[in-house]
């Protein structure tokens, strides 16, 4: 039996950039090499620098991403984040958190708040899972948009009550529906706190036609069912900080919670609402995660360096095996090409095509969120993928490609088929094709040299120009590139 040589520190670090981030340049890549994986880790979860393109200048030149009244307005300023981003893990725990505690602009109108909840992801999404809830429960996009403000002492609304139980924590088939009863009783009174005149009037709280209400929390203590609750086998007079508590200490959240960033970071796992029924694909590494939640204090930083410095995530099998998000294709072709460095509207050419792909950030398709996995990938949305990723790279007047023609003319030059293709593979984050894959490109390649034999100036530069970023498109158009 032949074994295959271990990983290069070059491919752990493409590796660790496509799950903890969007993907890495070449440059990227080498940097990080240099220092190290581990250092690499350290990195990404303490990033020395956060910063993206500032929303003063967003705003000077997209009004509507001042009011942000509608998707394309909001998506689209969530978009300029990511792409521009120095800190992109902070970027994809907020994916994680927005996939798993999905809230959607459809139901809420406005889109501000969502970002609000975002920025609230960015802030607590590494720290203490307890906090993490706790920020959930007091967020006015959650509360509206599972109805808690409808929930009231006497008139219990179960909404919020069941899927922080359901979908944000433990999972079905670790509660009862008395549970669910005595967690929604325990969230009487958490309401927003700036609801306009005549509120029964006006649940969704728009404020019509004058603008949209920036919503905050508010506790309402005379509207809070004060009486001894049974929850989880403790009894009490207990408030929302106390069923956050309780829920935090099970060990089903410690699993489910694993669970999630198994599906996020590592692996495609089966959808959700099969999880009470299917074990996870790989339970010891489920078993560490939660015991580091444990260990840690609930602190999901501590699970993803558990995580990010395993052995089961730096193994072959996981490497180029999990499907990518429509946003992770998206973003990840942008960072590639550039093209951000000012406001632009491509970004809402962005923005469309992760909904057209399956996407639509701040539009989840339920309350579940995207299920993800082989669910990404259908007829329709394999060619959105492709010709997406297919137009940003192949076009030279972003920076980013610019910048890859003009490094690799010498090489298209130089005659090397299989050098040029090598070097336009290093150029899109070191990606790895089957060998019978690459034959064909490198086949192609040639033809491409042959055409510009001969060529002298400007027309010689064009056609290398085409060689080089007609190779990438071909690149981007295999299997592997749509693997992270």
């Amino acid at each position: 039996m032949v074994t295959k040589p271990a990983a290069t520190e070059t491919q752990l670090i493409s590796h660790l950039l496509r799950r903890a981030g969007f993907g890495g340049t070449k440059e990227e890549i080498d940097h990080f090499s240099e220092i190290g994986y581990e250092a690499t880790v350290e990195h990404l979860l303490n990033p020395p620098i956060v910063e993206s393109m500032p929303q003063d200048i967003i705003r000077r030149y997209h009004v509507d991403q001042s009011d942000l009244r509608v998707q394309p307005a909001t998506g689209s300023n969530w978009i300029y984040r990511m792409v521009t981003t120095s800190a992109p893990l902070l970027e994809k725990v907020a994916l994680l958190w927005h996939r798993v505690f999905a809230t959607g602009q459809t139901k809420l109108i406005q889109g501000k708040v969502i970002l609000t909840q975002l920025e609230m992801f960015r802030d607590l999404g590494l720290g203490s899972y307890r906090d993490l809830l706790l920020g959930l429960s007091r967020d006015p996009a959650m509360l509206m948009w599972l109805d808690n403000q409808d929930n009231h002492n006497g008139a219990i609304n179960e909404n919020y009550g069941r899927e922080i139980l359901e979908l944000f924590s433990m999972g079905v088939g670790n509660y009862t529906e008395e549970d669910i009863y005595e967690c929604s009783r325990a969230f009487t009174g958490w309401t927003i706190a700036n609801e306009p005149y005549n509120a029964q009037k006006m649940r969704n709280n728009t404020a019509r036609p004058y603008g949209y209400i920036a919503w905050q929390f508010r506790y309402d203590d005379s509207d809070h069912d004060h009486g001894e609750k049974t929850f989880l086998g403790e009894t009490g007079d207990f408030n929302g900080e106390d069923v956050v508590d309780i829920i935090c200490k099970q060990p089903a959240t410690a699993r489910f919670i694993a669970r999630h960033i198994y599906h996020h970071f590592v692996a495609d796992e089966l959808p959700v609402p099969q999880w009470p029924h299917i074990e996870p694909r790989d339970p010891e590494a489920i078993e560490l995660m939660a015991r580091t939640y444990f260990d840690s204090g609930y602190n999901i930083a501590e699970m993803l360096r558990a995580t990010f410095n395993s052995d089961f995530f730096k193994a072959e099998a996981t490497r180029n095996a999990r499907i990518k998000s429509p946003v992770e294709v998206v973003v990840g072709s942008l960072r590639l090409s550039g093209g951000y460095d000012w406001p632009t509207s491509d970004v809402y050419d962005a923005n469309a095509s992760c909904g057209f792909m399956g996407q639509g950030l701040l539009a989840p398709p339920s309350v579940e969120g995207w299920q993800g996995g082989e669910e990404w990938v259908s007829t329709g949305s394999m060619m959105q993928r492709v010709n997406y990723a297919s137009k940003v790279v192949g076009d030279v007047s972003r920076p980013g490609v610019r910048r890859i023609a003009d490094e690799l003319r010498s090489v298209v030059a130089g005659g090397d088929a299989e050098a040029l293709v090598d070097a336009c593979l290093e150029r899109l984050g070191y990606l790895e094709l089957d060998e019978g894959t690459k034959q064909e490109i490198v086949e192609f390649a040639e033809g491409q040299i042959g055409e510009v034999a001969g060529m002298n100036g400007a027309a010689k530069d064009e056609a290398s120009n085409r060689a080089i970023t007609s190779i990438m498109q071909l690149a981007v158009a295999t299997r592997e590139f749509q693997l992270a």
